[in-house]
């Protein structure tokens, strides 16, 4: 007779328990933007809604930023490194193929043996992990599940390309995933190009070991309006699919989360959506630039910070970038 697989716990709910973030103090405007390309300050912010944005010193390395927006999580949610089963974190600006950066974050927090691991899912690297954070407490693989996107887009991004070098910008935002008596993690709308893998994509690859000097880094590379295009005709209709999922409509949504891309996408979505005319759309971009994978819970965080999004409010998350790639889900806040 073929053994049977011991007994799985039935399925329980999942919800996000607290959020953090780690902003770099230094804040870079956008005359210093144009002292590397050609441009102006004017033609930035028309172009972008983007004022201001983050840049990290020499030693606020990836893991140093993910942790430190972990811990502000962990506490947020009333939680100890003690009490953490798995990190995952979202990033793609990682410019070492292996360890991942969350076995790194999971040792600076003191997470004793976690099960930790990276997702390169670009912008939309925080929406995939918190389907999958979701799904890990839910099948009871995991209580309690640290989740961070983080990047230092600042390694990736040639300073003195014009079409990215006044977008990107450094970060991390995290939020920590556990049990629930209720859902509040809404079932993932998920998806990708490969056909389109040339609209964002790295230059050329990293230089073998010991020959960093051989040649120049690789860069981050992106047809802008292309990705625009894509993201104002797609992203809408994958919004309203996670919301008719989630078994709500688009007037029960009381916070709307977008990718931080830029300005005009998020106004784009946000009027596309037909959201709730009280509803509140996050617009960190302006402040923070795009930080890719940390850009939503960045927002996110915000949002709860300055009061603008309540606990139980029911928020729309998007995320969408290379890949193309995208994933969206409904939470409620905690």
């Amino acid at each position: 007779m073929t053994a049977e697989l011991g007994h799985h716990p039935e399925l329980r709910h999942s919800r996000i328990m607290g959020t953090g973030s780690f902003r770099p103090p230094r804040v870079v405007g956008n005359a210093e933007i144009c002292e590397h390309i050609d441009s102006s300050e004017e033609w930035i912010l028309a172009r972008s809604g983007i004022r201001t944005r983050r840049f990290a010193a020499p030693d606020e390395t990836l893991a140093v930023m993910a942790a430190a927006a972990g811990a502000a999580a962990l506490a947020d949610a009333g939680l100890t490194a003690a009490e953490v089963d798995s990190v995952i974190v979202a990033t793609m600006s990682h410019r070492l193929g292996t360890p991942s950066v969350a076995a790194e974050v999971a040792s600076r927090l003191g997470v004793d043996s976690p099960g930790a691991l990276d997702i390169s899912a670009a912008c939309s690297g925080f929406c995939y992990g918190t389907a999958l954070a979701g799904d890990l407490v839910r099948a009871g693989s995991a209580d309690h599940v640290l989740l961070i996107g983080a990047e230092r887009m600042t390694d990736i991004v040639d300073p003195a390309d014009r079409t990215a070098a006044f977008l990107f910008a450094d970060g991390a935002g995290a939020v920590v995933v556990g049990p629930s008596g209720t859902p509040g993690i809404g079932p993932v709308v998920w998806g990708s190009d490969g056909t389109q893998g040339d609209v964002i994509r790295m230059s050329h690859a990293g230089a073998p070991a010991g020959q960093e000097q051989s040649g120049t880094a690789p860069a981050l590379r992106m047809q802008g309006p292309t990705v625009y295009r894509w993201a104002i005709s797609e992203m809408g209709d994958v919004g309203r699919q996670a919301v008719k999922n989630a078994g709500l409509t688009m007037a029960d949504i009381d916070v709307f989360v977008p990718h931080q891309a830029n300005r005009r996408i998020v106004d784009a979505l946000a009027k596309s959506l037909d959201l709730r005319e009280d509803a509140v759309v996050a617009r960190d971009v302006a402040e923070s630039g795009n930080t890719s994978a940390a850009s939503v819970p960045l927002a996110l965080d915000r949002l709860r910070s300055e009061g603008s999004a309540e606990s139980g409010d029911l928020a729309l998350l998007i995320g969408f970038g290379a890949g193309l790639a995208y994933a969206a889900q409904v939470v409620r806040l905690p």
